[in-house]
């Protein structure tokens, strides 16, 4: 027996709420950068890989947290004038 989701069907965003989402992930990426988690010190850091790669992690902290967050983005873009 299959018993189905009692959740409805999420509706797609709207346009604008996608690219406000892409501009707060954006954001929080370059804040990031500046004052997010450091590279790992010691003999269990990653060394010269984990330089290479520390760009990707960082991008997915963004990510994660502009799921979590809202910024406001979105009341600003809607805003403006077309």
């Amino acid at each position: 027996m299959q018993i189905d989701s009692l959740n409805p069907a999420k509706m797609p965003p709207l346009p604008g709420v996608k690219v406000a989402n892409q501009l707060e992930q954006a954001f929080l990426e370059e804040m990031l950068k500046y004052c997010g988690p450091g590279a790992a010190q010691g003999g269990f850091s990653g060394g010269a890989g984990e330089e290479q790669f520390a760009s990707f992690l960082t991008r997915e902290h963004a990510a994660l947290l502009a799921g979590r967050l809202d910024l406001g983005f979105e009341r600003i873009l809607s805003e403006r004038p077309q």
